[in-house]
């Protein structure tokens, strides 16, 4: 993929699933069978489809595993990245250190594994894109040039199925306690770090407020701020509303509550 002008205009087109290049691989790859699918070019990573990718040297990368190796390569060979409104979801589980003192470390490791690999699923299913797992914390992104202009309502569709998926919906039994923050907002995205070190990732107020969001997001809610609700188009009238004070932010956040039934 031959890429003209600066690095920071590379990126964006990147990230906006805008690169010219970006379209003829997908209506190409889009022939070969079958999902999951690079996030990017559209390259198959399943069944029968992965099998003609492994002869030509593809497959996931390993610094994100819903984008092709070709992909990644193209953008972490040029550090960098570019400004642009995103939607960070961020899913925490409540009360894990009590979690963790009542049922064996190997148990709690095996719970968390689980855990990791339901919101890896419901995230890709809505075109998300795990950046990390932290501890008992996961935070994906919703970036235009993988869910589209649609990511903040993305967002928040992933999480109503993480609660349901968990067991966190109305009358479910939730077979790990969690809690959601979704906010929608301008961030840096692109790799940070040299060498080895390098990652590709989210930074910004729209992060931190995201994580701030979900630290105070009670069993089985989201905690979606006035951005998302507007990104998405959301009616708020019958949600409960909070005024939030966060911390380390110097204005308030206006949220809303929602759960998997809304």
């Amino acid at each position: 993929m031959t890429l003209k002008g600066s690095d920071q205009e590379m990126w964006r087109a990147f990230l906006m699933g805008e690169t010219p290049m970006l379209g003829v691989g997908r209506r190409i790859f889009g022939r070969l069978p079958s999902s999951p699918r690079c996030k990017l070019c559209n390259a198959p990573f399943g069944s029968p489809g992965n099998a003609v990718m492994r002869l030509v040297g593809g497959g996931p990368s390993a610094l994100n595993r819903r984008i092709c190796k070709w992909c990644i390569r193209k953008v972490v060979n040029r550090p960098g990245g570019a400004e642009l409104e995103i939607t960070v979801l961020l899913a925490d589980v409540r009360g894990s250190t009590a979690l963790a003192e009542q049922i064996p470390a190997e148990e709690f490791s095996q719970l968390l594994a689980r855990f990791y690999g339901t919101a890896a699923r419901v995230v890709d299913e809505h075109d998300g894109i795990v950046d990390k797992f932290v501890g008992d914390e996961v935070v994906a992104l919703f970036v235009p040039g993988f869910a589209g202009s649609d990511h903040a309502a993305d967002a928040l569709a992933a999480a109503g199925d993480l609660l349901r998926e968990t067991g966190n919906d109305a009358g479910g039994e939730a077979w790990i306690p969690i809690g959601v923050g979704v906010h929608t907002g301008i961030s840096f995205v692109g790799t940070v770090g040299e060498g080895d070190a390098r990652d590709f990732t989210a930074l910004g107020d729209t992060v931190n407020t995201a994580a701030r969001l979900t630290s105070l997001a009670g069993r089985g809610e989201i905690l979606l701020s006035e951005a998302t609700a507007t990104a998405a188009r959301i009616d708020t009238s019958s949600l409960e509303h909070r005024h939030l004070t966060l911390r380390g932010r110097e204005t308030a956040v206006e949220a809303w509550v929602a759960t998997a039934a809304a």
